[in-house]
């Protein structure tokens, strides 16, 4: 996959279908629309084409704006790489940018730049300067400057919406199981192993305290979670808390994973952790051994689950 991160940069050697949107977890709607655009381009002699965003427009156009979202864009590009896509075009999103009018952005990216012969794209889509245009204004656009437009459905679309609203949801609330079967595969994010207070080596459970820098990245719920992540080309299982560490007054959130069978110095490495299943809500106890015998009880829980899907 060629990745360009500006509309300039790309250079068509042949003609493409494309579609747009945020794509936000490339989740398994998602993936049903990329796996159209694919066998499109491969049934046309043409090549893929992703447009997308970043800044995220609702980071520019609604000021304030707390938006959490299911991939950074590092990972957006990983997880649209593993589809099969040709070209990802990363547009920066600004004011100036939405001010195009809806034949400003036909004419002159998706005909003079990209060199289109076809657009897929949902029934409900709005573009152009205040969303002013529609389909019908694509379609009539698409007879004047000769592409096809292929619309994706309302059911599709819904799907797409419905799934995104329950990933966040189900992640904000701890359930990865509903938020996995959307996504179609296991959440990730990804930080450098900062060193902490080390409460856990105490407790003899020496953790790994992430740091996650995007703060615009959507971090699970609190608690306790059974965790994976490749290291050196070996899948190393874990758990891991979100959390503030109440037991021992702590009062800011932290992200720490504590992995099974392994004994190494990762202070400074850069981490991507898979969250597999929740094991149970943050809790305050009343001793420092009431915590330890939990962590035990979380390790045997960790243990047989992981058992289970090898």
């Amino acid at each position: 996959m060629k990745i360009f991160h500006d509309i300039a940069e790309f250079i068509p050697t042949s003609k493409t279908i494309v579609t747009l949107g945020t794509f936000d977890g490339v989740h398994n709607g998602h993936q049903k629309i990329i796996d159209r655009l694919i066998q499109n381009a491969q049934d046309n002699d043409s090549e893929s084409l992703i447009l997308t965003f970043f800044p995220h427009p609702r980071m520019i156009l609604q000021e304030g704006s707390d938006i959490q979202l299911l991939n950074t864009i590092e990972e957006k590009c990983l997880l649209l790489e593993q589809r099969g896509i040709d070209n990802l075009v990363i547009h920066p999103f600004d004011k100036a940018f939405s001010r195009l009018t809806a034949e400003e952005f036909v004419r002159d990216i998706l005909v003079e730049k990209f060199n289109i012969c076809k657009i897929i794209i949902g029934h409900d889509h709005r573009f152009g300067r205040n969303r002013t245009a529609n389909i019908d204004d694509l379609m009539q656009f698409g007879e004047t400057y000769g592409f096809e437009v292929e619309q994706i459905s309302s059911l599709e679309i819904d799907e797409i919406a419905v799934s995104s609203t329950k990933i966040r949801n189900a992640l904000l609330t701890g359930d990865i199981t509903l938020a996995n079967r959307y996504l179609g595969y296991d959440y990730f994010f990804s930080g450098v192993v900062e060193k902490g207070r080390q409460l856990g080596r105490q407790l003899g459970y020496p953790t790994a305290n992430i740091h996650v820098k995007d703060d615009y990245k959507l971090i699970p719920a609190l608690g306790i979670y059974v965790v994976s992540s490749l290291l050196r080309d070996k899948i190393v299982y874990g758990m891991m808390s979100i959390g503030t560490n109440p037991t021992v007054g702590g009062t800011a959130r932290t992200i720490e994973v504590y992995y099974f069978d392994l004994n190494e110095d990762l202070y400074g490495m850069n981490l991507t952790v898979s969250v597999l299943t929740k094991i149970r809500d943050e809790e305050k106890f009343n001793s420092i051994d009431a915590l330890q015998d939990q962590l035990h009880k979380d390790k045997d829980f960790s243990i047989s689950f992981i058992q289970k899907i090898r």
